[in-house]
């Protein structure tokens, strides 16, 4: 999934980073609540997890112009309040969830597995393409017989292809889709990633089904590996 972390405390936010992107997730992890709402306008997420007690623009607020402006994926809120009022507060705003601090990242990222399955966004654990199953939750590729761990960029990018079958897609199609928000990839680094994610395929005999389209990008086309 991709999801928006805002949390202003660094010795919070880098660990829940870490571990969201662990799980395979792609994370924009950010400090304070202008930016959230910036990022809010200008890209469609799987999921935000907020803090309540943000500078500027409070978690709460966020949660309240994210439901009134249509938009309709899980929040989950990150905050110390933990009497019943506020908890009610927080759902009344537009939250799905709420977690008190201190996080324990077990508990977030089971709540997060259980939250991404309401975004509209997501498709359920498994996305398939003809006899090629991507396993969302233990990022692994299977077919036939054959089951192929795959690294957390890797797995990114096959779902990215999975999302958007028979579609070319520019590098900076893949680059936005993929990297965080702020991130400079190296200028080779789609090609390796494309040559990486090849060589994964190939265990199970798919390494063709990803087609360089010269001068545009690339495509997931199972079929044109059978001509």
């Amino acid at each position: 999934m991709r999801i928006l972390l805002v949390e202003d405390d660094p010795e919070q936010l880098e660990p829940l980073n870490a571990a969201l992107l662990q799980a395979g997730h792609i994370v924009d992890g950010i400090e304070d609540g202008e930016t959230a709402q910036w990022l809010i306008s200008q890209k469609d997420y799987d999921l935000l997890i907020l803090d309540w007690m943000l500078p500027t623009v409070s978690g709460l607020s966020l949660c309240r112009q994210y439901r009134q402006a249509g938009k309709t994926s899980p929040v989950l809120m990150l905050t110390a309040k933990d009497t019943t009022v506020d908890k009610v507060t927080s759902l009344d705003a537009g939250a799905d969830d709420y977690l008190v601090k201190p996080t324990d990242i077990i508990e977030l990222l089971a709540r997060v597995r259980a939250l991404g399955r309401r975004s509209p966004l997501w498709q359920g654990d498994i996305l398939r393409i003809e006899d090629l199953q991507l396993h969302l939750n233990s990022l692994t590729v299977e077919r036939g017989q054959t089951t192929v761990q795959l690294s957390a960029r890797e797995f990114q990018l096959l779902e990215y292809f999975l999302r958007h079958p028979y579609q070319v897609l520019t590098r900076d199609q893949i680059e936005q889709a993929l990297w965080e928000w702020g991130a400079e990839p190296e200028s080779n680094a789609v090609t390796t990633l494309v040559r990486r994610l090849r060589q994964r395929l190939q265990l199970v005999g798919a390494a063709d089904w990803i087609e360089t389209v010269y001068g545009m990008g690339y495509r997931l086309n199972p079929s044109g590996s059978q001509k």
